[in-house]
């Protein structure tokens, strides 16, 4: 059975797609409300060893992946080029996901209805459990979002926010990084 809540020991967190011009394409208080999660995340993920993965779509035409996440990366993180929407389909992704050891999917990134929707899929058929971050995914517009989300409910995703993440990954303010990791939201 699958665990409702997120467990560190068990987590890796993936980025998908935080591209220059794909968020360009994303009104404004959307975007900076990925850029802020996104970003909390990868710094709790940082702080407490939990494995880091990028993803981006056709950097030729799309451009690289977001500074603000480039250089707050591991030099351990891996980042997989790809031209198929889901995560899995990126040459040597697979395999290096399951050399992570890890059960549990965090996502995060864009676009919702596309790469996030299709990715969150193909790793739960895949046997990982998926939770899919809705304050840190973002689409175009909102109805691309909203069908996202209503398609994720379908597929039984688990669908929560940037601070259920960091308190389920915590599970009690005694964990030595609580205060740490509390300043990235307070």
């Amino acid at each position: 059975m699958q665990n409702i809540f997120c467990n560190i020991e068990d987590s890796s967190f993936i980025i998908i797609d935080v591209q220059e011009k794909l968020t360009n394409a994303i009104p404004d208080k959307v975007i900076k409300r990925l850029r802020k999660n996104t970003a909390i995340l990868l710094n709790a993920a940082n702080e407490l060893n939990v494995p880091v993965i990028t993803t981006v779509q056709y950097p030729k035409g799309l451009g690289k992946t977001e500074a603000f996440i480039k250089e707050n990366l591991a030099s351990s993180t891996m980042t997989f080029e790809k031209t198929c929407f889901s995560c899995l389909g990126a040459d040597g992704f697979k395999d290096h996901l399951t050399s992570l050891n890890k059960k549990q999917i965090i996502l995060a990134g864009v676009e919702a209805h596309i790469c996030i929707f299709q990715s969150a899929v193909e790793l739960k058929m895949a046997g990982f459990d998926v939770y899919v971050v809705i304050d840190a995914i973002a689409s175009r517009d909102f109805t691309s979002y909203e069908s996202a989300l209503t398609r994720l409910k379908q597929a039984n995703i688990n669908l929560l926010n940037t601070e259920s993440v960091l308190f389920e990954w915590l599970r009690d303010a005694s964990h030595e990084k609580f205060k740490i990791i509390s300043k990235l939201i307070f």
